[in-house]
């Protein structure tokens, strides 16, 4: 992207002219023109997808492998009750299914984010706390080595950290994922955590 336009510059125009950049073009009782306008609206559309890209969270410290990806070769609905929350997500005609691995660096963690159905997640070294992003406590959850747990998905916003001094490595199987979709959706900080 030529970044004078951004700026509202033409570096070809004739100095002085009220594209070049000396002039705003409407100081001294000139229009924009139909290319001024277009520009003017695309830094305008460049300024909302960064503000978009910098409201979301990104992780970092943290490694993902994809390792598989399949579609059911049958029509497959899913019930996953989740004791502790009293709740049931259903997926029914199940997406993609996917499994990832990742690895935590000491202090990594995922950024905020969702998926689009339930993710199975079990813990193969180290530790992991998950923190929700409708918990305004922001009392994070630790799962060990051994232990697995249930995300329900559907747009519930949560964040992962290794808080210990080891790496940990969470093997997790995402279900419902759209063909050839995304299994993470990046979502804004909720404000919960004061991380």
């Amino acid at each position: 992207m030529n970044t004078n336009l951004v700026r509202g510059k033409n570096a070809s125009a004739a100095p002085g002219s009220a594209d070049s950049g000396t002039g705003d073009g409407l100081r001294h009782g000139r229009s924009f023109g139909r290319g001024r306008k277009l520009a003017a609206f695309g830094a305008a559309g460049l300024a909302v997808v960064m503000t978009g890209t910098v409201l979301a969270t990104s992780g970092s410290g943290a490694a993902g492998q994809e390792l598989a990806r399949a579609s059911f070769a049958d029509t497959v609905d899913i019930k996953v009750k989740l004791r502790d929350e009293n709740k049931v997500v259903h997926v029914p005609n199940a997406g993609q299914t996917v499994i990832q691995r990742i690895v935590f660096s000491p202090g990594g963690q995922t950024g905020w984010h969702s998926h689009p159905g339930p993710a199975i997640a079990l813990v193969v070294r180290g530790e992991l706390t998950l923190y929700s992003g409708d918990d305004p406590t922001c009392a994070g959850r630790v799962y060990s080595a051994g232990q697995a747990f249930v995300d329900s998905g559907q747009g519930h916003v949560h964040l992962g950290r290794n808080l210990a001094t080891t790496e940990t490595e969470v093997w997790v199987t995402y279900l419902d994922v759209p063909t050839g979709g995304a299994f993470r959706l990046d979502a804004p900080n909720p404000g919960v955590c004061p991380f």
